[in-house]
């Protein structure tokens, strides 16, 4: 009888849901009972303290790919890699209140070339979340900065095997500081979020010398007809299948005051330092199985673009400044196959314009969604077109399948 009970009360433990509400057994007479922990199941594995003091949930997802290349002038070439390889560890401690985030990359294009006297870029986020209530959201640590929508959304959120070539240049990724998020989303009346970030302006893991300089960062999301399904802002493609039309329109703006890599938080270092600009909006609509989003980004510096190295004037590194256009469209059939097409333009600025050429991109693509953006199987053909300064053209293209897969 003490076995059948012992049985039963750890199975009603087990939830399939990702957060659970978690009450004391009332067996504490029973010392190995009341020292188990609680299990949920749901966006990862979830483990809750008996007492409720703490909560760790355990995800991972990873993305493997082949990809046939061909570049004009060279010879054709296959490459096969894992894309990505994330762990990611979540909860709470003490109360929910005080939550954390940390997420850890293994794949080599996560992690980057190895350089001496330089760090490892393992850690991608690393932060503490303080929720008073509903509404707010004050964090500390290394993490996402509220930029354009695609950066924003997880990788494994993607319709395409990758993000634009606009966001590669122009957006502004993670950083360490301070950020205050004023959320304001209802179902299906107007709603708005304001963000805002004070941070170091350098990207990861920095460990160098400080400077004089930060990134104030500050955006502004409206939802005029009300929130997406299932956080739907924060995957493309419409999955849900939303049964009323969506949109959401955003704009944000950060001001990196003495950077000192090329695209601020991303990129080599720069031989001077320099204060940068960017300009992020945005547009997501999805309804019905149909999603169109719409983004525009730039950036801009006061100062030349071009710094010089002052021990060798024929060495330099640049700024990457300009602006560009994406546009994305897709249908999602009611049985998982999603067909998407999607061009960007992407124009350099007059500081850079003979170093860099001005692109186009083509692509179209088609993604079954085995368990939504958790496990899918993608193939994607994508063509650019270079436009260089001196009047040359190049045409690039490559065909890729790849596989995701994470909990």
């Amino acid at each position: 009888m003490r076995k059948a009970l012992f049985l039963i009360v750890l199975l009603t433990s087990v939830s399939i849901h990702a957060q659970v509400t978690i009450q004391q057994t009332k067996h504490d007479n029973d010392v190995k009972l009341s020292a188990l922990p609680y299990y949920s199941f749901g966006k990862g594995i979830g483990i809750t303290s008996p007492d409720s003091l703490f909560q760790l949930n355990i995800r991972f997802r990873m993305q493997n790919r082949v990809t046939y290349l061909k570049e004009e002038g060279e010879n054709g070439a296959y490459d096969g890699q894992v894309r990505r390889l994330r762990l990611r560890f979540d909860g709470y401690v003490g109360n929910p209140k005080f939550l954390y985030a940390i997420q850890l990359s293994f794949a080599p294009g996560d992690v980057g070339e190895v350089k001496e006297g330089e760090n490892i870029n393992i850690i991608r986020d690393a932060v503490i979340f303080y929720r008073p209530n509903k509404n707010w959201n004050i964090s500390f640590g290394q993490t996402k900065l509220p930029g354009n929508r695609q950066r924003v959304n997880s990788s494994g959120g993607l319709q395409l095997t990758d993000r634009t070539i606009n966001n590669a240049k122009f957006t502004i990724d993670r950083d360490f500081g301070f950020q205050v998020h004023n959320l304001n989303e209802f179902k299906d009346k107007f709603s708005y979020n304001f963000k805002t970030a004070v941070t170091g302006g350098e990207g990861r893991n920095q460990t160098g010398k400080g400077d004089d300089g930060v990134a104030f960062t500050g955006k502004i999301e409206l939802l005029p007809f009300g929130a997406f399904a299932k956080d739907g802002t924060y995957f493309e493609g419409d999955i849900q299948r939303e049964k009323k039309p969506k949109l959401m329109l955003s704009g944000a703006f950060q001001q990196n005051n003495h950077a000192q890599r090329t695209q601020g938080q991303l990129g080599d270092d720069l031989f001077e330092r320099r204060t940068m600009k960017s300009v992020l909006l945005d547009a997501m609509f999805k309804y019905n199985g149909w999603a169109a989003m719409m983004s525009y980004m730039s950036r801009t510096t006061n100062e030349n673009a071009i710094t010089i190295n002052p021990d060798d004037i024929t060495e330099s590194n640049y700024v990457f400044v300009g602006n560009g256009f994406d546009y994305q469209l897709s249908y999602n059939l009611r049985s998982n196959y999603e067909f998407i097409g999607r061009y960007s333009i992407q124009k350099v600025g007059n500081d850079i314009q003979t170093l860099a050429p001005n692109t186009k991109e083509y692509s179209v693509g088609v993604t079954k969604y085995i368990w939504e953006h958790s496990f899918k199987v993608q193939s994607e053909l994508t063509f650019d077109t270079l436009d260089y300064y001196d009047g040359t053209t190049k045409n690039n293209w490559y065909l890729r399948f790849q596989v995701e897969i994470g909990i």
